[in-house]
């Protein structure tokens, strides 16, 4: 039996938010790379949980900002967000791989700072994102 859009929805806003909670926890002991890139895996799953409680079936990629493009068409308010949480994008790659950072790896080139802003965008997307699902019930 086929879910329904708010149903799909929640689902990924649930592992957005299990997801959080690993972000949060590694951000706090040192995993700040890590921490990094889950966060943006954050963003990414909460946003593709508000498309798919819109009706979408198919939501592809992995950009925060592009997703957040596609959100802008459901819910013209989310443009006021999209600029900074785009920010996550930059996290998606070089937090993974050392070929991604000239003379460096991810594990000595990011840092608390980083780790605590990325997080911080994550909870505002899943903030959002949950209050949009909660008006939908």
């Amino acid at each position: 039996m086929r879910r329904s859009p708010l149903e799909e929805g929640k689902r990924w806003l649930e592992q957005a938010e299990e997801d959080l909670r690993w972000a949060r926890d590694l951000a706090s002991r040192g995993g700040y790379y890590l921490a990094c890139f889950l966060a943006q895996q954050v963003g990414e799953k909460a946003l593709k949980a508000f498309l798919y409680s819109q009706g979408e079936e198919i939501v592809l990629g992995h950009s925060v900002e592009r997703l957040c493009r596609e959100a802008i068409r459901l819910d013209p308010a989310i443009r006021n967000h999209c600029g900074s949480w785009a920010a996550l994008d930059g996290y998606y790659v070089p937090t993974r791989y050392p070929n991604s950072l000239p003379d460096s790896i991810p594990a000595r080139v990011y840092g608390e700072d980083a780790a605590k802003q990325a997080v911080r965008l994550a909870e505002e997307i899943v903030s959002l994102v949950g209050d949009r699902l909660s008006r939908q019930t």
